[in-house]
């Protein structure tokens, strides 16, 4: 066999323009057409239709199913995407990657792209010495686009021709004639090549040049796109290996699926190949068990019906593949640190603004909903439950007796210092470093302000507590009821905020924190007033009347501080709460 050292350097070589240029390309249609594609991802919804329709979308434009599964990997790690949603949208993506098989079948087989390829690689690499952002990267498209089809050129005259080099044939004749044997053997081909070169697109272009070079019959051909098929989940899978569980489940899922797939087509694979046969006949190609040059297109063919047929039938039993992944990776539950850590923040949500606004999000959410509540909670010597049940609170304030002996500066150090500093950290990152758009840079600036009226709410119940653990339990009635009424206030506050988070009809709290908003403005001079007359009658003496003043101050700005958090965190942006200081 005359094929040296040489010429499988010239193949590599060949090989590499290829997936350079396919690189080049989707990199390209990223940075065109990421952010509306990201944003159409991020807004999914749990139709299975939709997301299938997503994916497939996403996968033909920027010509990459890795890129597609990479990006649902990075979104269900952030929590943007459910596992039920993630694996519609990777149903869509396998439709979508076949996009890719056809335009290598006609444009690299059928038609001559050499004459064209290198004029457009000089249109595309002048478009990048332009100051336009669009132009540059539709200058890298061109640019990408022509090598892609420069490598394909390459790959073909450089890949040993089975006429000139007849010994080839009779060392493949020995694995292309073992029945289901010699699938299986192609099927493990297909998947080893693919894990290799990390692009199933590229594997697509090596199996259609062998079978127009005559190196393997169309059943086999068919055999390693199904391995390809499973060779495509391990980008994603290794990707999810440093994500949550939440990423780990759908690389799983996507595995699951594809594997799914290639075990019911294994077990119908002759009777649907000579369906794929009549089919390539019926829309006027040759038969490819009667012409090597028909192969291609019968691939094609082949790749873009079973990945429809595939979808199909499973998006049926999306819900049993999910239980099926989640007892497979089951959920794990956060770790416990002496000094709490954050809980979502991770380098890879840095990737995508959606990711990193939706981490933020997550974040800052946990810290209301847990630290905060547990220090503004306590520091009221209230216990949580009572504050989240239906009791009046009147009569919660009533029998809550017992001081909790609460010590919000060291609570403030050990759970809420650390994950406020990375909220903040990650939140400047994230608008120096990304590509955002002047909303999503305000999103974050709103989080951040949120941050900060929660650790402002720590330094102001920590000025606080000590006159509550003095006055809920003094002989005093009356400065008892009045530090009873301001408890009272702010615990009404958290129940309506917790009834927000948690119920329905969120506009009707929603319009209730507006009114306690507005009161909290109103009424400060009412309280000095009830406190001027309990000092004239003696009731109280001059030292309670001090320490109420400024606690009275302190509970007003706790409640316009808690309202505004619940506005910015839960995006009910009323601006009445914006502006209404």
């Amino acid at each position: 066999m005359d094929y040296g050292l040489y010429d499988i350097l010239m193949l590599v070589g060949a090989l590499g323009v290829f997936l350079y240029g396919m690189t080049v390309m989707s990199d390209a249609l990223l940075l065109l057409a990421g952010d509306k594609l990201r944003k159409i991802l991020a807004s999914m919804t749990s139709n299975r239709v939709f997301g299938i329709f997503t994916g497939f979308l996403i996968t033909s434009i920027i010509q990459s199913s890795s890129a597609t599964t990479l990006m649902v990997v990075s979104f269900s790690n952030a929590g943007l995407l459910t596992l039920v949603e993630s694996i519609g949208v990777i149903m869509g993506a396998n439709i979508g990657t076949t996009v890719t098989a056809w335009i290598i079948a006609i444009l690299g087989f059928k038609v001559s792209m050499s004459a064209i390829a290198l004029p457009l690689v000089g249109l595309g690499f002048g478009l990048t010495f332009l100051k336009n952002k669009t132009y540059k990267n539709l200058g890298n498209f061109i640019v990408g686009f022509a090598l892609l089809f420069i490598g394909l050129e390459f790959l073909k005259d450089t890949m040993p021709d089975i006429n000139s080099n007849p010994e080839l044939l009779s060392v493949l004749s020995k694995y292309t004639d073992l029945g289901y044997l010699s699938i299986f053997i192609f099927l493990c081909i297909g998947t080893i090549l693919t894990v290799v070169v990390q692009s199933s697109s590229a594997t697509m272009a090596l199996t259609l040049i062998m079978t127009a070079q005559g190196w393997i019959p169309f059943h086999l051909a068919a055999a390693m796109v199904l391995g390809e098929n499973i060779g495509t989940t391990i980008t994603a899978n290794l990707a999810a290996i440093i994500g949550n569980y939440k990423a780990k489940q759908t690389a799983r899922a996507h595995l699951v699926f594809n594997s799914i797939g290639v075990i019911w087509m294994l077990l119908l694979f002759y009777p649907f190949l000579r369906f794929i046969d009549w089919l390539s006949v019926q829309i006027g190609s040759e038969s490819p068990y009667m012409s090597a040059a028909a192969i291609p297109v019968a691939i094609s063919l082949y790749h873009t019906t079973f990945n429809f047929a595939n979808s199909f039938l499973l998006v049926w039993f999306v819900k049993p593949i999910a239980k099926l992944v989640e007892y497979l990776v089951p959920e794990v539950a956060l770790k416990t640190y002496e000094i709490d850590q954050p809980k979502y923040l991770t380098p890879e949500v840095l990737k995508y603004p959606e990711t990193a606004i939706s981490a933020l999000r997550n974040e800052s959410i946990y810290l209301f909903e847990n630290p905060i509540f547990e220090i503004i909670a306590h520091a009221l010597s209230i216990s949580r439950t009572d504050i989240m049940s239906d009791e009046k609170t009147k009569n919660i304030i009533m029998k809550s007796n017992i001081q909790f002996k609460a010590d919000p500066g060291k609570l403030y150090l050990t759970k809420v210092k650390s994950i406020y500093g990375k909220i903040i950290e990650y939140g400047t990152k994230a608008q120096s470093e990304l590509k955002l758009t002047q909303s999503q840079h305000q999103e974050i600036s709103q989080l951040k302000i949120a941050n900060r009226k929660m650790v402002e709410m720590i330094k102001l119940v920590e000025d606080l507590t000590k006159n509550i653990n003095l006055y809920m339990v003094s002989d005093n009635t009356y400065i008892k009821d009045e530090y009873d009424r301001l408890r009272q206030k702010v615990v009404k506050v958290l129940r309506i905020i917790y009834r927000m988070r948690t119920e329905k009809n969120k506009e009707k709290y929603h319009d209730k924190l507006i009114l306690l908003k507005q009161k909290a403005k109103q009424n400060k001079h009412l309280g000095s007033v009830k406190i001027d007359k309990l000092i004239r009658k003696d009731s109280i003496t001059a030292d309670m009347a001090s320490s109420y003043f400024n606690d009275f101050d302190n509970v007003n700005d706790i409640v316009k501080n808690l309202i505004d958090v619940a506005d910015l965190l839960f995006a009910l942006r009323d601006p009445l709460f914006l502006n209404g200081k």
